[in-house]
């Protein structure tokens, strides 16, 4: 069975910085697309940056952009999101996902961790 674990999130004064982490176990040939979510309470999860298998494509939120670096590392089956100027409004459990994870028997489609809490606060 794959799994994505998350890693990273904790509590950072506004204008501060903080990196997340995201891998995936398992018996893994290959991860395509992954994202990072959030998702605030009251609030509908939310894409927060986008890379496609190779890297050399990324996508953010207008919000983020310019602040929040998303990045991956295949040989590792690994996502980061380096997060920069963090503002009390970054506040939010963050998500890891994964579109398609081809296993040694299949693929398994819309992998989702378990989240980690980021709290932007001082």
């Amino acid at each position: 069975q794959v799994q994505l674990v998350e890693s990273g999130g904790g509590l950072v004064q506004p204008g501060g910085s903080l990196r997340l982490s995201c891998a995936a176990s398992g018996s893994i040939f290959r991860v395509y697309a992954m994202g990072w979510y959030r998702q605030a309470p009251g609030n509908q999860r939310e894409l927060v940056a986008s890379i496609n298998r190779d890297g050399d494509s990324t996508n953010y939120a207008d919000s983020v952009k310019g602040r929040f670096t998303i990045s991956r590392d295949n040989a590792k089956n690994t996502v980061y999101l380096q997060m920069t100027s963090l503002k009390p409004e970054d506040t939010a459990v963050y998500y890891c996902n994964a579109d398609r994870i081809l296993t040694n028997s299949k693929f398994q489609y819309d992998v989702w961790g378990q989240g980690t809490q980021v709290t932007v606060s001082s």
